[in-house]
């Protein structure tokens, strides 16, 4: 669920890379937004269903049978949240609930991931955050996930599910959507030096996020299930950095000055803001192995050349 997306797309080449029969649930919308999976259409199967509807969820297990699902559809644009509150919850918290509902019905054997966020943490209690750390969030958003997080260990405790939950922080890449800052600063880097734009209004240039490449983080929840037996996992690079550092590698990477070209947008700045997301995988690496291997400016980089390119420069 959810694999028209970033994160999906990425857990789709994996899991074909692995040798899975692969399906994805897809929503039916006016316009398709297969984008990030045209290159896989012709060796992943799509079943149209929704989070929103019960029956859907029943009808795509039933024909797919699966042995792992994996939740990543969500409305997972935070600032939109405030603008959308209850459409947030009802797909990030009910939406979970009827998708680990389908499971129990159908089949209590599918092993379940849940997305979850660093964004649970919101206003934190400890730096950095592990699987302990109490909860606090600041957005509707993070109040959904909240929920999510905590239905899914309902789930599994009550009904034996094997339903685990990925804690992850920022993951970014190529992929992600214009939305997000850090595509909206490297997508705005090329733009500029493309010569179609002299300015980026952002927000909040001191606020601080663990940022790591999506392509690690899915290959953490594919490893979850593969455990003897289910458990929570934060995932994060463990290292924090501010969007100011995010916009001087980028436009530096371009050869640009970025004091010449950004402006502070009140319109970017959120009714609440978190403070200071870092998270401590060392539970990932120590039961699961992994550890990311793609760094903050390599990260930035990529995601900068990949624009670049995009727009013949």
């Amino acid at each position: 669920m959810g694999i028209t997306g970033q994160d999906g797309s990425y857990l789709a080449e994996l899991l074909l890379a692995e040798g899975y029969e692969v399906f994805g649930l897809t929503r039916r919308l006016s316009a398709s937004n297969y984008w990030r999976i045209e290159h896989l259409l012709d060796r992943i199967t799509l079943i149209p269903g929704d989070l929103l509807d019960q029956l859907s969820l029943i009808r795509a297990l039933e024909r797919a049978q699966p042995h792992e699902l994996y939740n990543l559809a969500a409305m997972s644009f935070v600032p939109a949240s405030w603008d959308q509150p209850m459409l947030t919850g009802e797909f990030n918290s009910q939406g979970v609930t009827r998708v680990l509902e389908a499971v129990r019905v159908v089949d209590p054997k599918i092993r379940v991931y849940q997305a979850s966020s660093s964004e649970m943490y919101g206003k934190v209690r400890e730096i950095p955050q592990t699987e302990l750390t109490p909860f606090y969030p600041r957005s509707p958003y993070g109040v959904s996930k909240v929920f999510a997080h905590y239905i899914t260990v309902n789930y599994r405790e009550s009904y034996d599910l094997f339903a685990v939950s990925g804690i992850l922080f920022n993951h970014e890449s190529p992929r992600r959507g214009l939305e997000f800052v850090t595509r909206k600063v490297t997508n705005g880097v090329a733009r500029i030096k493309a010569g179609l734009t002299q300015q980026l209004g952002l927000g909040n240039l001191d606020a601080q996020r663990d940022w790591g490449f999506a392509g690690d983080y899915v290959r953490a929840m594919w490893m979850m299930l593969q455990q003897d037996e289910p458990d929570d996992y934060v995932i994060a690079t463990g290292e924090s950095h501010s969007v100011r550092q995010l916009v001087e590698i980028a436009f530096t990477h371009a050869g640009l000055d970025w004091q010449q070209h950004v402006v502070l947008d009140p319109a970017f700045i959120r009714p609440a803001e978190v403070d200071h997301l870092i998270g401590d995988a060392s539970k990932a690496k120590a039961q699961l192995g992994w550890s990311p291997t793609v760094d903050f400016a390599g990260l930035v980089t990529m995601m900068v050349d990949a624009d670049l390119a995009r727009y013949g420069r």
